[in-house]
């Protein structure tokens, strides 16, 4: 299969120089009609690398212009900006009349369903002269007073 589309490939490239380019004639010409024939066809190759040259500039460009695109819509996609909420103050009897409309006909006390938590308060340690108890938490003797304070 690989050698054949390789045949194809030669055949279609021979029919499309044998339309494009025709047979040289070179017998029989003379030094000033052979140098007339190169000019010619060095005319035509200037025009040819003109043309693919142009090509590959428009080319290069396009691709540029899809990569900035592509860079856009990704830019649009990651940083969508979240519109800033307005603070409405209202109460909740009248957003469920909002909301529930002409269903809405009796008030719900919403503070009444709510447990109730008891705080705790901490105790507090007496602050103390730390300067009265130097003497006495000295030493070993002292260091197991504050060991024995601290496991109760």
């Amino acid at each position: 299969m690989l050698q054949e589309e390789t045949e194809q490939k030669a055949k279609e490239r021979e029919t499309f120089l044998k339309e494009r380019v025709p047979p040289l004639n070179l017998s029989g010409l003379s030094l000033q009609e052979l140098q007339d024939l190169c000019k010619d066809l060095h005319h035509k190759i200037e025009v040819v690398d003109e043309e693919w040259y142009d090509v590959g500039l428009k080319v290069a460009k396009n691709e540029k212009e899809i990569g900035e695109m592509k860079l856009k819509v990704i830019e649009m996609q990651s940083k969508f900006k979240k519109p800033t909420l307005k603070r409405v103050k209202i109460s909740a009897e009248a957003m469920l009349s909002i909301l529930l409309g002409s269903k809405h006909k009796e008030s719900i006390d919403f503070k009444a369903n709510l447990k109730t938590v008891k705080k705790e308060e901490e105790k507090k340690e007496e602050v103390t002269d730390w300067r009265k108890n130097v003497e006495a938490m000295s030493g070993m003797e002292g260091r197991k007073k504050l060991f024995d304070a601290s496991g109760n």
